[in-house]
């Protein structure tokens, strides 16, 4: 079956939300021993300043579904864009850490929000045979973000107040996203479930479903199963919070949030210079873009299972290494073993955690389950890079990698007697597979 064309430029459009989210993530990298200096921060100020915009992912994750129900998914998306400009901005041109903590929480707001309703969009446009591929658009483009904010602050490194440039460059595809919004229609769900417009639904289904009565019927007697008023916390949906919660807590316990923030600080501690560390850091941008590619082939061929026991697998190994070299001392095969890790998270994790959470709630309580989920990833998040360099500094990059390593283990158990596969099914298919386990 190939792809609608409306249904690939939508899905592209909203998956550039990740864009931004990869941007904001990532760029901060390049700037953080600037920051540090420039206000001289002790390293819980400093692992505060860099966690800010988590900590504001934690708020937008938590609140991102509720704008969704009440205004919709597009407007949300909108509002999203332009807090992502607002917070580049004024980040790059805080006189002080207040500010640019300020500022920074902002932008993860946008983030948290983002990684709510982006993938809830895509989700609920996109048919179920290529669901994955599409959904999965939204981790490529966070992943393609890593890469140009790495890319970025390697070119930018050196220029006068070369920190402040690197974070107002995400300015400047945050007005290019909000102006796109604009083109995409609300999704069928949203019409026909929040605001009972059954022509509008079928308006945006004739350009995206062959099969556009079907749909409306199968969504229409899905909701007609389900009370008025579902509540996300109530026994009936004990399964899906859990399998949400424990793979968003293991995606954070992997340590990818602390190599992707302090990367040129990881590279450093290993005997890299600034310039090497920088350069190295953009590799695993492209080892991250690679491997997300990868696994955006193979999601709806050989399902979300098989792609997280490659990476659980993975995970182990590096991080293991990892631990290792930093117990030895011997650090040559580092920058090797980062670069393995990162493609065991792209492939695994990364291709695969807005997929699933997306997918395992019923149409119902789908923006407040995903939020829970998006919560719990960006909650320990936040904790992780907080307290990452506070921890490395105290007790030694064997210790921390090695219990990311042996979180991993946890993780892979969970793959193994936990976890259902998703891969072809239609969302209220699924919703009667999870809510009966």
């Amino acid at each position: 079956m190939i792809m609608n064309k409306h249904v690939i430029f939508w899905s592209i459009t909203v998956g550039l939300g990740g864009l931004l989210f990869g941007m904001d993530v990532a760029v901060i990298s390049g700037a953080e021993l600037a920051i540090q200096h420039l206000w001289h921060l002790n390293s819980f100020t400093h692992g505060l300043a860099i966690a800010a915009a988590l900590y504001g992912t934690v708020i937008g994750a938590a609140l991102g579904g509720i704008p969704a129900d009440l205004f919709g998914r597009k407007k949300t998306l909108f509002w999203i864009g332009l807090s992502f400009f607002i917070s580049s901005i004024g980040a790059a041109i805080a006189p002080d850490v207040n500010l640019f903590m300020l500022f920074r929480f902002l932008g993860g707001l946008g983030i948290g929000a983002s990684s709510v309703v982006a993938p809830i969009y895509i989700s609920e446009i996109a048919p179920a045979k290529h669901r994955g591929k599409l959904v999965i658009s939204f981790q490529l483009n966070i992943v393609l973000g890593i890469l140009i904010a790495y890319v970025s602050n390697y070119f930018i490194q050196g220029l006068e107040n070369d920190w402040r440039i690197m974070l107002g460059v995400v300015s400047l595809p945050s007005l290019l996203f909000s102006i796109l919004i604009l083109l995409t229609p609300e999704t069928p769900q949203f019409l026909l479930l929040k605001r009972n417009d059954l022509a509008g639904a079928r308006k945006v289904l004739e350009l995206a479903d062959p099969n556009p009565e079907e749909t409306i019927e199968r969504i229409q007697n899905n909701a007609k199963q389900s009370t008025e008023k579902e509540r996300l916390f109530s026994g009936k949906y004990v399964w899906p919070l859990t399998l949400a919660f424990l793979f968003a807590f293991f995606n954070q316990m992997s340590g990818i949030n602390a190599i992707i923030y302090y990367a040129p600080r990881i590279y450093e501690l290993t005997g890299l210079g600034k310039e090497s560390a920088l350069l190295s850091t953009a590799g695993i941008g492209i080892a991250n873009l690679l491997f997300t590619l990868l696994g955006w082939y193979l999601i709806d061929r050989v399902g979300r299972r098989i792609l997280m026991y490659i990476g659980s697998i993975g995970y182990i190994v590096t991080l293991s290494l990892i631990a290792y070299a930093f117990f030895t001392e011997s650090y040559t095969f580092v920058p090797i073993y980062i670069f393995a890790f990162i493609a065991s998270h792209a492939i695994g994790q990364g291709s695969v955690i807005w997929v699933f959470i997306s997918e395992i709630f019923p149409n119902s309580v789908r923006a407040s389950g995903m939020a829970w989920g998006s919560l719990t990833h960006w909650v320990f998040a936040a904790l992780v890079a907080n307290f990452f360099p506070l921890f490395t500094e105290n007790y030694g990059g064997e210790l921390i990698f090695g219990c990311f390593a042996v979180m991993m283990v946890a993780q892979l158990a969970y793959v193994a007697f936990m976890m259902p596969e998703t891969k072809g099914a239609n969302l209220e298919d699924i919703e009667k597979q999870v809510i009966m386990h």
